[in-house]
């Protein structure tokens, strides 16, 4: 009969958090043995991390590289079977390692023989589990059985520790026969193949920017959202699409004309039911005529591209009108210099940008009133309004969002690595620059912190300050996200003189090559000043240019490597192993069809950063640092056991 007592003898504060863990850990022995148990597991090599950044919607490319680990699964495959398997044999293996989902389907439907399908089976199965064993080991049994699916835990657990005699053959050939007549030995190597791919990564940190300029911004989260273990850094471009998201009138129409800019309008309408109608029509009634021949889209598309540049000039003249409006009802940026639209003169066709004079390239804005330069004509507002219902009805955007929320935050610590995706906000002179953040300032890690308070404010309450904060998250100069004085989007749109194009960088980013610097932010970020390593994104590489991304300092490393298509088709993987810090470079990827069928793969060029005397383990992780909290608490637990304070059961 279950004891329905008190499990404390008399109230005190500090048992309430016992109370807890006693439901969990009964008595004396079973504290002992967990405490047994967490420390041995600190004795286990450092799960691997790997961090990508700066993705911009490169949906099929960043699919590959996490189910080939950042290219460390296949030199692992060819070490453990290079000399048991053919060349073709080794080839289908890492098929089926890859991609899973996909070849099984194809054998499915191509394999029909049921001896066919058994022989398959054991050829591969073996191999898999020998790999997985392999993966395994560097867990903890807790830990791997919980990434195992709950439907098979069972089953592939005793599949795992399989006698290891002759009956071995025999035990595990009773499961593939009894699968295979019930049509599942295929679902078997799909489920163990994603397995391996799990735990060939224990951890994956994207250091921010999942949309713009690649094809599907949508598509990537998606995929992000089936990985067992995945962290956010945020940047500037979830900044834009979050704040797009909670209906940000001028963060709605920036997300737009990137969109059609690189005519990436699928993930508006197919990812995120967003039509385009509303801004189509806009385009057709008020810019009928328009040659648009500044706003042509990069790309190929199904619309005319006449018709998608006008498109995107339309909701480029909402953009700088809104943005307009933002900066007057913020004050505190101090940014009134970048309210352009009443500087333009409509009747001698010029623009007045820091007290010089432009011509404009594009004189026909019928949008534009001179009186009111700010404000939406009927057809505009009557747009937006349509384009504002749609992001807010989005389903799958706020989904994403909250997933993105819920995982992120700006900035994170793993081992050594200190990752944040842009800048400390930085004066000349070295010192930290403070941002008014609800009438308080703020700088250094104390600014990223509250950073994150309003991020989550703002999707809970979409407050208008809040939402007003991202845009500023997105384009302002003390933006840790974006680190420039402005952003030029109205300049590169209507001055043909490159003068006024210029944006100029954060001190920031000269000040990392210097070492003093350097060791000042890992300081202040509760960091290892000597040994730790600064890692951004944000900045892409200048790799056909020779720029390395390391920089001088050896303290801090940039791993933006121009990911996407449109920057330059290459990236960066920042692997964190338990014998070093390894750069892994990606390259172009055709496709997952070329990979299935033609065997293509991203095979990365690797350089260390770094490598340690002994191999990290657990104990010198944060999640050793969450072990250690743990035991404490479980000490404390036996305690108040052996002092009858609390009662074991």
């Amino acid at each position: 009969m279950t004891n329905k007592a008190l499990s404390f003898k008399r109230p005190e504060e500090d048992l309430t958090t016992l109370e807890f863990l006693a439901a969990q850990f009964s008595n004396t022995d079973a504290a002992i043995a967990e405490i047994a148990r967490l420390s041995a597991v600190q004795t286990l090599p450092r799960g691997a991390i790997h961090m990508i950044s700066d993705i911009h919607g490169e949906d099929k490319k960043l699919r590959h590289v996490i189910n080939n680990a950042s290219g460390t699964l296949r030199p692992l495959v060819e070490q453990m079977f290079g000399d048991k398997m053919a060349p073709d044999e080794l080839q289908d293996f890492l098929k089926i390692t890859f991609y899973p989902a996909e070849v099984t389907d194809q054998l499915d439907k191509s394999l029909t023989d049921a001896d066919e399908i058994k022989s398959y089976a054991r050829k591969i199965l073996k191999p898999q589990f020998e790999l997985l064993r392999h993966l395994m080991s560097n867990y903890s049994l807790k830990l791997a059985t919980e990434i195992l699916p709950a439907d098979y835990q069972s089953l592939l657990l005793e599949i795992l520790h399989a006698p290891t005699r002759e009956s071995g053959d025999e035990f595990v050939e009773a499961i593939i026969a009894e699968l295979q007549r019930q049509g599942r030995v295929l679902h078997l190597i799909h489920i163990v193949g994603r397995l391996i791919r799990n735990l060939a990564v224990d951890e994956l940190i994207i250091g921010g920017d999942c949309w713009d300029r690649g094809p599907r911004g949508d598509r990537v989260v998606d995929y992000l959202r089936l990985q067992p273990n995945v962290s956010f850094i945020w940047g500037n471009h979830d900044a834009l699409w979050l704040g797009a998201a909670l209906g940000n009138e001028a963060l709605i129409c920036t997300a737009l004309r990137v969109s059609l800019r690189y005519r990436r309008i699928s993930q508006l309408d197919e990812g995120y039911s967003v039509p385009m109608t509303p801004l189509e029509h806009l385009a057709r009634e008020v810019y009928a005529d328009d040659p648009a021949e500044h706003f042509m889209p990069k790309g190929d598309g199904m619309r005319p591209k006449e018709l998608v540049a006008r498109m995107q000039k339309a909701v480029a003249v909402m953009q700088f009108k809104l943005e307009g409006q933002l900066i007057e009802r913020n004050p505190q940026w101090e940014l009134d210099h970048r309210r352009l639209m009443h500087r333009i003169n409509k009747a001698a066709g010029t623009i007045t940008i820091d007290g010089i004079e432009y011509e404009l390239r594009d004189k026909h804005l019928p949008t534009v009133d001179p009186e009111n330069p700010y404000t939406l004509s009927q057809e505009e507002q009557e747009c937006l309004d349509r384009l504002k219902s749609s992001f807010l009805s989005s389903q799958k955007l706020r989904e994403q969002m909250r997933y993105m929320v819920g995982h992120g935050s700006m900035y994170l610590q793993r081992g050594d690595c200190l990752i944040f995706h842009g800048c400390v906000p930085t004066g000349p002179n070295g010192k930290f620059l403070s941002l008014e953040i609800d009438g308080q300032h703020y700088s250094g890690k104390a600014l990223f912190e509250e950073i994150e308070v309003i991020v989550r404010r703002a999707l809970e309450k979409r407050s208008s300050p809040d939402l007003d904060f991202l845009w500023y998250l997105w384009c302002g100069p003390k933006s840790p996200l974006f680190g420039k004085d402005r952003i030029a989007t109205l300049e590169r749109d209507l001055i043909e003189d490159k003068t006024p194009h210029r944006e100029n960088k954060d001190p920031y980013f000269d000040l990392i090559h210097e070492v003093d610097f350097c060791e000042r932010v890992l300081e202040a970020f509760g960091a290892h000043a000597k040994q730790g390593l600064i890692v951004n994104g944000h900045v892409p590489v200048k790799l056909k240019q020779g720029e390395s991304p390391i920089k001088r300092s050896g303290k801090a490393i940039t791993i933006d490597g121009a990911f996407s298509e449109a920057y330059g088709d290459y990236g960066y993987t920042l692997v964190l192993e338990p014998g070093r810090i390894v750069l892994a470079e990606h390259h172009h990827f055709e496709s997952v069809e070329s990979a299935i069928k033609d065997g293509v793969d991203i095979v990365p060029k690797t350089q260390d950063i770094r490598v340690f005397d002994q191999p990290r383990r657990t104990k010198d992780t944060e999640r050793g640092q969450r072990i250690r909290y743990r035991m404490n608490e479980l000490k404390r637990l036996i305690e108040a056991y052996k002092s009858n304070r609390l009662h074991e059961r």
